[in-house]
């Protein structure tokens, strides 16, 4: 059968964009390469993949026919232009010639990436402007997209690695950190690990390469055959086409001259079962489904089309054979269009020149995953024809109008005439939808459009809605549109007209029917029958377009945005209706549209037994009955389509009422019938169901704001049901649709968005979804310079000579949080004066200094010096991790002032004398300090550090603050980027100080993870490993400590047996350094690496046990047996040597030395593990003689290793540090007398020095058990005992009773007891860690204010005090300590209580180490942030801790911003008060360290937690009493809504405004805008004043109630029944149509369904359920009133009529009998007469019909009845009569 023809619509020249870009940009041709290419795309193409809130795509939007939707990736040289229609959207520039590029997305990542090939890298750019680089290691000769990642074809020589002089090839930092996507960190060895497998999986021999991710290393691909796998090797495979879409690739095999199809498969890798967990164990495999020796070369074009049942076809065009080729697809899919298999079925060919796939016939219909796909063939006489599948539809000319473009207006007619003859198609190109290229023979080439573009929208839907049903045809000739639209043009056209004519009333059957192409189909012999056979054929076409419209009707029924378009539809149905004889149908449209009775004109139609669907009647009837007892006729067919997305609307609002209201669900199909797809997330109710439901389909707050208000109240009431406690593991995009924005933000900050676009995208988020809501704000906290609050009451020491550009690095530390805080003190300001070293202190001296008060001058001074000095310990804590840093600036440090400044001499500045003093030997350290104390302020934040600014920072000579720096850059792990080579350089500089901070740092930086890069770099600063022939390295001592140190942390946790031989062997060795009096911290470095490397690990870490514990007890000094064996058998000779340099006096240890290096190990490798038998033998002297034989500090070091092995026992109790100290010692200090001091049979300061350093050491070990816990207990015990101490010292009366003993002064040196009382009160520092506890706050207040005149208060002591203050402002009060192992070991390395004398001691202990707490620090602060406003608010948490040994599961309560507890014993958190909506975070107690920052997992989103202020309440800082909220504003609730109505009247000046009321509770603008009308003075008229109270009384509700959205249903509802009431009363036209009553009749089902139990609720409806029986009585009122004629309802029950149109009162008649018809429920006239038929031969005589009826008619309204009943005895009083 021959096709119809088409005319092309000819869109203009096409010329590449790329090249006007050029020109406009003004570059001289010549200068750029010859060569370009360009190619063109649909901008769907470069969206992101999952746009959470899509705008709805259900109805046709119709675009202009223009190119304006094409996009144009246009290539030249090294620079690609990415342009959209007419304008330059964006620009790259890439570093080398551009060989071939491409739009490709991968599995973990939303946006579209271009990728772009070139010689020696891969340029991935993101839509976002982000760039990734990756060298590449082999030649690659083409790259393709695959829809997971980037296929990459290797040249013929690409097993050979790229020699590239490119810095390309070094600039990939393989290790760097993926921040959106959770990649892990690759260290050098696991670099080196992956390396092994991907060269064990083929990578280098592969001929095809995946990249599956921009930040991975690309994987070899494998073929599988026969079931088995093998990598991808045959080069001579070539590419030649891959789809996006789906899984697909195609190839040529120039060896075997044949073409092949593959499937791409994910499946396990089988060689990297034994690899590391980070590194991905799937491979990518490819399957041969199809292969054909066809041809001598490649394809030219490979494309996916579909078939005509939208079945997927693969199509080559083979230019050799000048033929298509299209291989059918089979494909299984799964749920959720999950791809299960894909096979060929069958195949054929057509005659081509050239093709393209397009979208014609069904533009918005799609087929799985595939859009459904025509093709335009160009035939072999230079003709273009149109098929589906192998079905040609119609052929398309070249119009006159392309004469206009083509030839020149000057030529003769028939020069003109021949030209335009000769003017051929040669080829075609870029499709994009609907359009393309179309290449002439004379070189011109013009963008052609295959479909024209409706003006209407109506007429697109329609389209769209008949191109679902069977038969549609696209043989139509086209037509030149005259009219506005193309729905006009419809109905003005001839073939309508026409129809209209030959179609008979009673039924199309008997009437020949035209055929729209002309006569010239058939043969004058067969014309009867060929009209006969048409006649049926349009008949069954007919009847289809009418179902499929009227599904489109029903569609466009419950958008109220529509009504036009329904109306409009509505006369078209009705005239088919009425010419196919459906009554039934035409009485429907006409019932809907009475006005549309002039329209359609008269007609009669025959009886129908088929009733129209009606989706409104099947939702009231779900609500009274449930969807299990209602019969789905009343949906139409086509909604069960789920690919039909004309109807998709209809479909979505079934789907969701079927789940609310019982619907059971198999796959993805519902008991009902349709289809519904569910977001991923817990279930628990049916409206729970409904929302996911919801958030599945796209279905936002504003599609619900498009609904009838009666078709979205019980979508809004299962909204709100959901809306008090949702599941916690809903999107974020279910959270904002149930108005949970707080929660929304949650997730959303917690989820795989990166960092940066996180405001945009959750802007977008909220906006799309929520309309009533402002655009949201994530809280960022800020922590520049310009956040510093300008506060007027900030007391320096120093203010009356403030210089306000001195940076102290403590500026940021003011910000909204510290606000809320510590808001109501100056806590922070005191905090900044006691750390400050940046400006001189003042020194008190007379007016007029003498030559010895210039001494004292000099003597004052080198005092504060010594606390100046020590204040860089406490300003590191006290701003760790409080600001961030810019990667284009340098690091400022705070200067170290070591100047006073004379106030009583006009702020004279004195400074030491350096004659006196060494003032750079003083400096050294403490500016090391200060380098650590400004690195630890940079917050550990991913992605924020880089090595570029490690280097940028790095001074050109080597100093003493870049070396803090380093150390305290590894202790925030930031020195991982960092290369091996990067740290040589800094060793390689033999700076001391640097070489401590650099060891330390990557040590940190790399904890427990055994590098063995740095292991290396470790143990070469350890002269006693080196090998004999090794040249000897002379290295100080401090050096070889801080490796010693460094070692145990790298190694922390392992056990590792070698290393803990060697770290026991170094405690008792002698240390080879330069200075032998830094031989115990030596001691103690190896001592404290030896507990890290074994840390609780005692009774699991090896075999060797008993002679391991046994040579560090004989360190210590027992007395027990020394087992030789281990140490002795065996050894080497060097070996032997090297024991022999042990530190031995004679033959014994010094265990002066090894002692307390011995005693750290047992307490950290026995740590927790409650050994008796080890705490046992760390014995405490229990005789005189004993204490005689032990040091006093070491038996303070034994009580702590004890408690720390007994973890357990350690408890928060006075009773307890009494059990800690042996009965002779307690009977001592008992005893203690005036003259026990000359009595010869106790050593009484023995006794007092154990005493003082018992209890010293117990409160240590309490401070580490409770630390960071904020124990009360805990804190009264050890404040009191700080307090005894002091009071010992100063012998001030601070303590009442006799609970400690008294006089222990007298009996023991002030320096310990000094010593002492700061260990004390740094151990309650730490137990108050980040709490800014205001008595301990005090105390060490005036610790710092004593002055050291006495030499009592030296740099250790300082140290500690500072060190407390920091500990006590922890991170600005945002940070805690945790009690881990290696938080507990960190800590005691911190405290260890042998502390320096001076700036410069590090005898004993490496000042290093003091910086180490920053390895326990744990930010569990948590603030909460409004999510209306974004800003920080008080809010009350219920916190619940787990039970534990001591005490059961507990809750208490905390106020933001406030610190949590650990994450051992954290069970949940929950907002709670009356103010916020509850919100509940449930948690898994584990043993594991706090969430670390941007860690996804991380439930409070880096310590913010988005609340969401409930309307009526003010927040806690404008109301802190509770007195302000609106329920409080009036004493009884029962008269609030007179209250509301007194405010809104009151319209006096200068009066209370209702709108300052409602915006002073709610943010919410709907709300606001509302209330300032309903406070409008221009209400003048009785009728307004009822309708302004009426306002206002639902301004309180929907106030009171949280329920803003209320507002647009309670006045739609009020509206329409006073617009009723006008129009029935005054006659005037405001209702032309009666769907709104349908609407109403859902507010009504939707009550009855609250009393009958069909929707569940606990509070009742959303809606007052008397205002619903308000509405139905005054709607019942009106349509019984007198206004109603009932003789036309009398009427049209006899004969089917309605009310003739002949003057404006008809229609208003035609109207209300509408309405009365539609309200009451009356069925068609034909019902109603069978029904009454039926009870006739039943009930011969009935009194009353009325009974009978009630049965037969049961969703008919009595009073309707009853008129049935009067009608029917008039019809037999009239008769009989």
């Amino acid at each position: 059968m021959s096709v119809g023809v088409r005319n092309l619509a000819v869109l203009g020249e096409f010329k590449p964009f790329g090249l006007k870009a050029e020109e406009q940009d003004g570059e001289p041709v010549d200068a750029l390469p010859d060569k370009y290419d360009y190619f063109l795309f649909d901008p769907a193409v470069a969206r992101e993949r999952d746009e959470l809130f899509s705008p709805s795509h259900e109805f046709s939007t119709p675009d202009p026919p223009s190119t304006s939707g094409d996009h144009e990736i246009f290539i030249r040289g090294n620079r690609i232009i990415w342009s959209m229609g007419s304008q330059v959207h964006k620009r790259y520039t890439a570093s080398n010639s551009i060989i071939m590029a491409c739009w490709c997305r991968m599995d973990a990542i939303s946006d579209a990436l271009l990728c772009v090939l070139q010689v020696d890298s891969i340029s991935i750019y993101y839509t976002s402007g982000e760039v990734v680089c990756i060298p590449l290691p082999y030649g690659i000769a083409s790259i393709w997209p695959l829809p997971f990642g980037l296929l990459m074809q290797k040249s013929m020589d690409g097993s050979r690695p790229i020699s590239s002089s490119s810095s390309l090839l070094n600039a990939r930092d393989l290790s760097r950190f993926s921040k959106e996507y959770g990649l892990n960190y690759y260290n050098s060895h696991q670099l080196n690990s992956l390396e092994t497998i991907t060269k064990e999986a083929g990578a280098i021999t592969s001929s095809h390469l995946i990249l599956k991710h921009p930040l991975e290393e690309p994987q070899a691909t494998y073929i599988e055959e026969r079931g088995k796998w093998s990598t991808m090797k045959d080069f001579d495979e070539r590419i030649i086409w891959t789809s996006d879409i789906m899984p697909l690739m195609a190839s040529y095999h120039k060896g075997k001259l044949q073409h092949s199809f593959w499937v791409a498969e994910t499946t396990p890798h089988p060689k990297a079962v034994h690899a590391s967990s980070e590194i991905c164990t799937r491979q990518i495999s490819f399957r041969r489904i199809w292969q054909g020796k066809c041809s001598q070369s490649p394809a030219s074009k490979v494309f996916l089309a579909t078939d005509t049942d939208g079945v997927a076809i693969l199509c080559l065009l083979l230019q050799e054979q000048k033929l298509m080729l299209a291989v059918r697809l089979q494909i299984d899919e799964g749920n959720d269009d999950f791809l299960i298999d894909i096979r060929p079925h069958l195949s054929w060919s057509i005659p081509a020149v050239d093709a393209e796939p397009v979208i014609v016939t069904r533009p918005r219909y799609n087929s799985g995953l595939l859009p459904f796909t025509d093709v335009i063939v160009l035939t072999l006489d230079n003709c273009l024809f149109l098929y589906s599948g192998k079905e040609c539809l119609c052929k398309y000319l070249l119009p006159a109008t392309v004469g206009n473009y083509v030839l020149s207006p000057n030529k003769q007619c028939h020069e003109r005439d021949d030209q335009l003859y000769n003017l051929k198609i040669v080829g075609l190109g870029d499709a994009v939808e609907g359009r393309i290229n179309i290449n002439l023979s004379n070189g011109q080439v013009f963008r052609c459009a295959l479909r024209r573009f409706p003006s209407s929208s109506l007429a697109s839907d329609c389209i769209a809605a008949m191109a679902g049903i069977r038969y549609f045809s696209t043989s139509t000739t086209s037509a030149t549109t005259t009219s506005d639209t193309a729905w006009s043009h419809l109905i003005h056209s001839k073939f309508h007209k026409d129809y209209c004519k030959r179609t008979s009333i009673s039924g199309i059957s008997s009437v020949a029917m035209p055929f729209p192409g002309g006569s010239d189909y058939f043969s004058a012999n067969n014309i009867g029958k060929e009209q006969n056979r048409d006649s049926l054929f349009y008949a069954k076409l007919i009847r289809e377009t009418l179902d499929s419209l009227h599904a489109l009707y029903e569609n466009l029924k419950l958008v109220s945005l529509r009504k036009r378009d329904v109306g409009l539809l509505a006369v078209l149905l009705c005239n088919i209706a009425a010419a196919l004889g459906e009554a039934s149908f035409a009485d429907y449209y006409i019932r809907d549209f009475p006005c549309i009775l002039g329209e359609i004109g008269s007609y009669s139609c025959t009886v129908s037994p088929k009733s129209p669907p009606n989706l409104f009647r099947w939702l009231e009837s779900c609500l009274k009955h449930g969807c299990h007892s209602v019969d789905t006729s009343d949906i139409p067919p086509l909604v069960f389509n789920d690919k039909i997305c004309a109807v998709g609307w209809a479909r979505k609002i079934v789907c969701f009422y079927s789940l609310l209201l019982g619907a059971e669900r198999v796959g993805r199909k519902l008991s009902t019938g349709v289809y519904c797809d569910l977001a991923k997330g817990s279930i628990r109710t049916k409206e729970e169901v409904t929302v996911l439901a919801m958030v599945a389909e796209k279905f936002g707050r504003q599609q619900l704001d498009i609904l009838p208000v009666g078709v979205s109240l019980p979508l809004r009431h299962a909204l709100d049901k959901c809306r008090e406690s949702p599941p916690p593991d809903w999107p974020a995009a279910a959270y904002v649709l149930i108005g949970r924005e707080d929660l929304a933000m949650s997730r959303f900050s917690s989820s795989g968005q990166a960092k940066g676009d996180e405001s945009n995208n959750s802007a977008d988020l909220i906006s799309n979804s929520v309309p009533y809501m402002l655009h949201l704000r994530p809280v960022t906290l800020p922590s520049s310079i310009s956040d510093v609050l300008k506060l007027n009451t900030v007391n320096f020491e120093d203010t009356d000579t403030l210089d306000k550009s001195i940076e102290d690095g403590m500026e940021h530390i003011f910000n909204s949080s510290t606000q809320l805080r510590y808001g109501r003190d100056m806590r922070l300001n005191e905090v900044r004066r006691l750390l400050c070293s940046a400006r001189p202190v003042a020194i008190q001296t007379a007016v007029s200094p003498s030559a010895s008060d210039q001494d004292f001058q000099q003597h004052q001074l080198w005092n504060l010096a010594q606390r100046t000095t020590s204040l860089p310990f406490g300003r590191g804590a006290f701003t760790l991790a409080t600001t961030y840093t810019l990667l284009t600036e340098a690091l400022s440090f705070p200067k170290l002032s070591l100047a006073g400044r004379l106030p009583a001499q006009q702020n004279a500045t004195v400074s030491l004398d350096p004659n006196v003093r060494n003032i750079p030997e003083l400096r050294s350290w403490p500016e090391f300090h200060n380098g650590v104390a400004a690195g630890l302020r940079l917050a550990p934040f991913q992605g924020k550090m880089s090595r570029t600014w490690i280097q940028y920072n790095k001074p050109e000579e080597p100093n003493v603050t870049h070396a803090g720096l380093l150390l305290a850059l590894g202790l925030h792990e930031h020195l991982r980027v960092l290369l091996i080579t990067d740290v040589y350089k800094y060793l390689a500089q033999e700076h001391d100080i640097t070489t401590v901070g650099i060891l330390l740092g990557m040590a940190a930086s790399y904890r427990g993870t055994m590098h063995p890069a740095v292991s290396k770099m470790l143990f070469l600063h350890i002269p006693s490993r080196h090998p004999s022939s090794f040249i000897e390295l002379d290295l100080p001592t401090l050096l070889q400590s801080a490796a010693l140190m460094a070692i145990g942390f790298l190694y922390e946790g392992s056990a590792h047996p070698l290393t803990l031989k060697i770290l026991l062997g170094e405690i008792g060795r002698r240390s080879t350094g330069d200075n032998v009096l830094e031989r115990e911290g030596y001691a103690v470095a190896a001592g404290s690496a030896l507990g890290l490397v074994a840390l609780g690990r005692g009774k699991d870490a090896f075999g060797f046990m008993d002679t391991f514990v046994d040579r560090l007890f004989q360190y210590i000094g027992g007395k027990e047996v020394y087992h030789e064996r281990y140490f002795g058998s065996g050894q080497s000779a060097s070996e032997h040597n090297r024991i022999a340099g042990q530190m031995m006096d004679s033959a014994q240890i010094n265990v002066d030395v090894t002692a307390p290096g011995a005693t750290m190990a047992l307490a950290l490798i026995f740590l927790k593990t409650e050994s008796e038998a080890v705490a046992s033998r760390l014995s405490i002297p229990m005789t005189h003689f004993d204490l005689q034989y032990v040091r006093p500090d070491f038996i303070m070091l034994r009580i702590i290793a004890r408690n720390l092995i007994m973890w357990s026992r350690i408890c928060p109790s006075g009773d307890w540090i009494d059990c800690q100290i042996p009965e002779i010692v307690k009977d001592g200090i008992a005893k203690l007398t005036d003259d026990a001091r000359d009595s010869d049979e106790i050593d009484v300061e023995a006794l007092v020095q154990a005493y003082v350093n018992i209890v010293a050491g117990a409160c240590i070990a309490l401070g580490l058990k409770y630390a960071g816990t904020k124990n009360s207990d805990a804190q009264e015990l050890l404040y009191s005992y700080a307090r005894y101490f002091l009071n010992e010292i100063k012998h001030l009366s601070l303590i009442s009773g006799s609970a400690f003993p008294k006089g222990i002064s007298a009996h023991v040196d002030r320096g310990t007891l000094e010593i002492c009382l700061h260990l004390i009160v740094l151990s309650l520092s730490v137990v108050m860690a980040g709490s800014g506890h205001l008595p301990t706050f005090r105390l060490l207040r005036y610790l710092r204010s004593r002055n050291s005149a006495e030499g009592h208060i030296n740099f250790g002591i300082q140290m500690t005090v500072s060190l407390a203050i920091g500990f006590l402002f922890l991170g600005g009060g945002t940070q805690t300590f945790s009690t881990e192992n290696s938080a507990v070991a960190a800590l005691l390395v911190t405290l260890y209580p042998r502390l320096p004398t001076g700036p410069n001691d590090n005898r004993c202990h490496l000042q290093a180490f003091r910086h180490l707490y920053v390895i326990a620090a744990e930010s569990r602060w948590v603030q909460t942030v409004d999510v209306d406003t974004g800003l920080p608010v008080y809010a009350p948490l219920e916190v619940t801790i787990t039970e534990a040994d001591n005490y059961s599961e507990t809750s208490f309560c905390e106020i933001t911003p406030c610190i949590l507890p650990e994450r051992s014993m954290l069970k949940n958190v929950r907002v709670c008060g009356p103010r916020y909506w509850p919100q509940v975070i449930h948690l898994v107690p584990e043993d594991k360290p706090w969430w670390r920052s941007g860690d996804k997992t991380d439930p409070f989103n880096g310590g913010v937690l988005y609340i969401k202020r409930k309307v009526g309440s003010c927040s806690y800082i404008d109301d802190p009493v509770g007195c302000q909220s609106l329920l409080s504003r009036v004493s009884d609730t029962s008269h609030l809504s007179s209250f509301f109505t007194k405010i809104c009247s009151n319209n006096e000046p200068g009066s209370f405004k209702v709108d300052h009321l409602v915006s002073t509770f709610s943010a919410d603008p709907s709300l606001i805008a509302f209330a300032q009308l309903c406070s409008d003075s221009s209400w003048k008229t009785n009728t307004d004043r009822d309708f302004q109270e009426f306002c206002s009384q639902v301004l309180f509700e929907c106030v009171s109630k949280d329920r803003p959205a209320l507002l647009q249903l309670y006045l739609s509802f009020y509206t329409t029944v006073g617009s009723m009431w006008e129009q029935v009363l005054n006659g005037h036209l405001v209702f032309h149509d009666s769907l709104f009553l349908s609407s109403l009749k859902l507010a009504l089902a939707y009550n009855d369904a609250l009393v009958s139990g069909q929707l569940t609720s606990t509070s009742g409806g959303i809606v007052q359920p008397t205002f619903v029986e308000s509405i139905k009585k005054r709607v019942e009122e009106i349509l019984t009133s007198p206004y109603m004629f009932k003789d036309h309802f009398h009427k049209y029950l006899s004969l089917g009529k309605w009310p003739e149109e002949q003057h404006s009162g008809s229609k208003m008649n035609a109207i209300l009998l509408s309405w009365y018809l539609c309200w009451f429920g009356v069925p068609p006239p034909h019902i109603v007469r069978s029904a009454l038929e039926k009870i006739r031969s039943k009930v011969p005589c009935p009194s009353s019909m009325a009974p009978f009826l009630r049965m037969l008619l049961p969703s008919t309204h009595t009073k309707a009845i009853t008129e049935i009943d009067k009608w029917q005895g008039l019809l037999e009083g009239g008769v009989s009569g």
